[in-house]
């Protein structure tokens, strides 16, 4: 890595101050039109579409989307569910990575290091629609524990990734 640009792991090419930038705009408002991410980065509109054109292919702008409020969809409850399991072989895995990721209450799912396996995020509109949840997890697989947190409140919640700088 140099102090100039940030390499690209799946590629040789570099985010440059420019690319970061657009990114950082991006994050932050992706309804903007090109012309006004350029004004914003300090360059004209074609120029600007063709590094974003080359940041959509190279993978690093996964997709633009809209975020929406969970609460005004009526998704007031978020659960933090940590899973144990007695089986970790890959045919285990496969079918429980399937089985979850088919949930749509889970937003987030990972496999973890640490006292427990597997960690999941997910919002649902009541304590009802929890319990429906979480018959469907442990019917899904065999699993040794599941630990469910119930969120109070939500301190601080961003999607903008912090883009390092050179």
């Amino acid at each position: 890595m140099t102090d100039v640009a940030i390499q690209l792991h799946d590629n040789n090419r570099r985010l440059d101050a420019i690319d970061r930038k657009i990114l950082t705009v991006l994050q932050e408002d992706a309804s903007l039109s090109v012309a006004e991410i350029g004004d914003r980065v300090g360059l004209s509109s074609t120029p600007c579409w063709k590094r974003i054109q080359r940041l959509e292919a190279d993978g690093v702008i996964l997709r633009r989307v809209a975020l929406v409020d969970q609460n005004k969809i009526g998704l007031g409850i978020s659960v933090f569910v940590s899973v144990e399991s007695a089986d970790h072989s890959e045919a285990w895995l496969r079918k429980f990575a399937e089985a979850v990721s088919a949930m749509p209450e889970v937003m987030e799912f990972y496999r973890m290091a640490g006292d427990v396996d597997y960690m999941l995020r997910v919002v649902v509109a009541d304590m009802q629609a929890y319990d429906v949840f979480y018959k469907k997890l442990i019917s899904a697989v065999p699993l040794k524990n599941v630990t469910s947190r119930f969120a109070m409140e939500k301190i601080k919640s961003v999607t903008a990734l912090p883009v390092p700088a050179a």
